[in-house]
């Protein structure tokens, strides 16, 4: 399989002679071709086989222990005008970012097989949806992207239709550290990866494609390309309300996704339909409303923590026909993670489990799994139109001062809660973990030009017309005086959807305060939660001083990214230490 469209055929000649392949291979995306994959990469132990009878469909893929995570530092955005990329990204100059991979590019894929991965982000029929055809020399990446994005001879028809693509190269390269770049040029369409073959580095129509360029298109085209899970939630009376909700990695996205409501609430009729757990890409639809698609068409899940007690859905889905990668093995060859029964007997380096040598599993090790094999999945998420969106949620990881939940005022003000949202930072990126950044609409390593640009395309979809999404922000993760979380999380956060549903329905009143919309005493369901005395106070409690100091803070961080700030986010972090200012008798409400 070969292509019409001659500006592909001539690229993909040009990166041949560039790379100098054994072979060339134009993936058609066929249950033959996969399988085919599957047993070479059997045969050169790229893959592993579990055990057939407990996980039918499943491998196991080693990284080398450099190559388990994002590489921020070696991430850049090459844009002609370095004050574009903004200082929100690393910048190189377009040529020499060219010059520099190019030459580590040259000869790359001797003995190799080139591979051609046409692919559509997002269903394959819809508007909505954007296309690309990765170039890799790594079977790995061929099969993960066609478990993660609609590919091969319908992205292809659909390539050649428009004439338009998103490109991407990618070389796994010598998987030195000292020889890995992943380059981004939004003005071009274009990403160049080498040196790595973890996903967010490698799987370019991921992180690369479906937010850091998509976020540059979505700019130009209107939209918003958005690292936000998309989650419906149906009432008992058989209504369902879209929500997308934006955390940083490993800050339980995939769980809220595939949210299985408390016993109470199933009795009901709750009901909980997963439309996507990582990306969301939203437009304003003829009605005013947003409408919003899951440009993937799988899961990269973080393993670690996953388990019967925590998301179910997310066990039900891995049990078969899954790529696990850096988890570690139980003594008859099951997938095993810390959170799981069962002890390891190998760890995920291939060594005899030994408690020494650090965890089992690595903390950011994954699983890649069709969408479909979800047990939520949402009947709704293939629509071409995509689905009306109700509510958007920020969420960080913060032990304190951000309330458990709280409602944006208007639009503007979801706008600021955004945009200086933050929260400790996890396994899912190189460097320290726990330490607090701020990571606004946890798009810090993902927004594809200058977050003051960013901030301003936010803020322009509230114009005549528009029937915006109600704005809340969440924290899970309060913890009390004695370290422990206050809030039970999980399951029990469709607690918090209700009343979030309840406000964009009008049937709960609320209390204003200066920070945002509060629930009522009595508004939050808390039946059957066994919270220590005073824990639900103290969740809602909003510490004036505290905020006065975070809202300093918030403006000096802001600041970073003028003079291209928008005066309308300075005026607006101005309104709320104005109004926590006048409101001293909240402390002692508090």
């Amino acid at each position: 399989m070969a292509s019409k469209l001659e500006t592909l055929t001539r690229w993909v000649d040009e990166v041949a002679a560039l790379t100098r392949p054994a072979r060339v291979h134009w993936c058609d995306g066929s249950d033959a071709e996969y399988r085919a994959l599957v047993q070479q990469m059997l045969a050169t132990g790229d893959l592993i086989e579990l055990n057939q009878d407990t996980h039918p469909g499943c491998y196991l893929h080693r990284s080398h222990p450099s190559d388990v995570a994002r590489v921020e530092h070696l991430t850049f955005v090459c844009t002609t005008d370095r004050e574009n990329a903004g200082p929100n990204n690393h910048w190189m100059a377009p040529a020499e970012a060219h010059a520099k991979i190019d030459a580590l590019f040259d000869g790359c894929m001797e003995g190799r097989t080139l591979y051609v991965i046409p692919y559509c982000m997002g269903p394959i029929d819809s508007p909505l949806s954007r296309c690309g055809v990765e170039i890799t020399d790594s079977p790995y990446v061929v099969a993960n992207m066609r478990i993660m994005t609609r590919m091969g001879a319908a992205a292809l028809a659909r390539i050649e239709r428009e004439g338009a693509f998103v490109r991407g190269l990618h070389s796994t390269g010598e998987l030195d550290p000292e020889r890995r770049f992943i380059m981004h040029f939004p003005e071009e369409l274009a990403i160049k990866s080498y040196g790595s073959g973890y996903g967010g580095n490698a799987l370019l129509g991921k992180k690369c494609h479906a937010l850091r360029i998509a976020s540059w298109q979505a700019r130009t085209e209107g939209w918003l390309a958005e690292h936000m899970l998309i989650v419906g939630i149906e009432n008992p009376q058989g209504r369902t309300h879209y929500v997308a909700a934006a955390f940083p990695s490993a800050c339980g996205k995939t769980n809220l996704a595939m949210l299985i409501p408390p016993e109470g609430y199933r009795r009901d009729g709750w009901k909980v339909w997963t439309v996507g757990d990582d990306i969301c890409w939203m437009r304003p639809g003829a009605d005013g409303r947003l409408y919003a698609i899951n440009p993937e068409a799988g899961f990269f899940g973080v393993a670690p923590g996953t388990s019967t007690a925590t998301n179910s859905n997310a066990l039900k889905s891995i049990a078969r026909d899954t790529i696990f990668t850096n988890v570690a093995l139980t003594a008859d060859n099951q997938p095993w993670w810390e959170g799981l029964p069962g002890t390891p007997a190998v760890d995920w380096q291939g060594r005899p489990y030994d408690p020494a040598n650090g965890p089992a599993a690595h903390p950011n090790s994954r699983f890649t799994v069709s969408a479909r094999q979800c047990p939520t999945w949402s009947p709704r998420a293939e629509d071409a139109q995509g689905v009306p969106i109700s509510a958007i949620v920020f969420g960080g990881r913060r032990p304190s001062l951000l309330p458990l939940v709280m409602e944006a005022r208007d639009w503007a003000h979801g706008v600021l809660m955004g945009a200086t949202m933050g929260s400790e930072t996890t396994a899912a990126a190189t460097g320290a973990v726990g330490v607090l950044r701020r990571d606004p609409m946890a798009m810090k390593p993902f927004c594809g030009y200058h977050y003051g640009d960013y901030f301003t395309h936010w803020l322009s979809f509230d114009r005549p017309g528009a029937k915006l999404p109600k704005v809340f922000h969440v924290n899970w993760f309060r913890k009390g005086a004695d370290g422990r979380f206050l809030w039970p999380g999980f399951g029990d956060n469709l607690r918090v959807l209700e009343w979030m549903i309840a406000r964009v329905e009008g049937r709960a009143r609320g209390v204003e305060t200066p920070v945002g919309i509060l629930p009522e005493p009595g508004e939050l369901r808390v039946d059957g939660l066994a919270l220590a005395p005073g824990a639900l106070e103290e969740l809602l409690a909003v510490d004036v001083p505290g905020w006065q100091a975070e809202l300093d803070a918030i403006g000096d961080y802001l600041e970073s990214f003028a003079p291209r700030l928008p005066a309308r986010l300075r005026a607006e972090r101005r309104r709320v230490a104005a109004a926590l200012a006048d409101d001293e008798p909240l402390a002692a409400r508090a």
